[in-house]
């Protein structure tokens, strides 16, 4: 992530920032490139290998031919429902394989990446912009092991980065498979000792509340819905604020940072700005994107970051 600065309004061909909002890409992840997007694909780069894969937020159309893109492309997903498909092997490619992300002035991340029946591949790569943060703010505690909590935390890239720097990271995810995914990640990017939760984020939470117990940093990436491992439904609209208000009531006082990431159409990052409101005078908030090579910018979430001692 480039650095951030103090003018009133900045914009660039990089990010952009207003006085709290801020657009944000990942820009020294030499293993991902997002080559194109639009009428609802992208195209993408893991590593050596390059896919096709679905893109609702895609609306506009491609900025190259589609035959450039069957040329370029190792496989394309092929959905068959909402949630699920195939892949198409357009050239030879392992179905699983590794990439690894640079944290800036540390070391390198390493992630098992797979072909899934859901189109995901194992990492989001627009997040990455939030990994350095978490890792230069939390090596900036200067305490010992600041703890932190990723929730709904995926294949770990938060938990990785906060681990990398020191920190006591609980790691919670609904899916075992997905721990399970997540705790080979660290494996290959030799850190260890992260705690691996499957359970609903939403009851962890609440008993946490309950304990008293703080933390330095927590992240949160909700899914527009989901369901807990026993079936404990999550609905962002429905959820969102009593998570936001009761991960807030968890930070630390002196030294903590918060994200809050969140993916679902038409959710405006002042949603965010309005869920976070007690935390206003320590607020960035904003958008997160990809850039392509051809020049379209992919809009990927909107994001809100609540900081203090760092």
């Amino acid at each position: 992530m480039l650095k951030e600065t103090k003018s009133q309004t900045i914009s660039t061909s990089q990010n952009i920032q207003t006085d709290s909002m801020e657009i944000l890409h990942p820009d020294h992840f030499a293993d991902y490139e997002l080559i194109d997007c639009g009428d609802f694909e992208k195209l993408e780069r893991f590593g050596s290998y390059i896919t096709i894969r679905p893109e609702p937020q895609a609306v506009w159309d491609k900025g190259m031919k589609p035959q450039e893109w069957e040329r370029l492309a190792h496989v394309r997903f092929m959905p068959n429902s909402s949630y699920a498909g195939s892949w198409k092997k357009l050239k030879p490619m392992p179905d699983e394989w590794e990439i690894e992300y640079s944290l800036p002035n540390g070391p390198k991340l390493k992630f098992h990446l797979a072909l899934t029946s859901f189109k995901h591949v194992g990492i989001f790569p627009e997040q990455a912009v939030h990994w350095d943060y978490i890792y230069e703010k939390v090596k900036g505690f200067n305490i010992d092991k600041p703890k932190f909590l990723n929730l709904f935390a995926y294949t770990g890239g938060a938990s990785l980065a906060a681990k990398a720097a020191g920190a006591d990271v609980t790691h919670l995810d609904a899916i075992r498979q997905v721990v399970t995914w997540a705790r080979q990640n660290m494996e290959l990017s030799n850190l260890k000792d992260i705690r691996w939760l499957v359970e609903d984020a939403m009851k962890y939470v609440r008993r946490e509340l309950k304990r008293g117990t703080k933390y330095n940093g927590i992240i949160l990436d909700p899914p527009a819905y989901g369901h807990g491992p026993n079936r404990e439904q999550w609905k962002l609209e429905e959820n969102i604020n009593e998570m936001v208000h009761s991960v807030l009531d968890m930070l630390d006082e002196q030294k903590h940072i918060l994200i809050l990431n969140t993916y679902s159409l038409g959710f405006s990052s002042l949603i965010i700005e309005n869920l976070m409101a007690k935390r206003k005078k320590e607020l960035k908030y904003g958008e997160l994107y990809l850039q392509a090579t051809s020049g379209y910018k992919l809009p990927l979430g909107v994001f809100g970051k609540a900081y203090r001692g760092v």
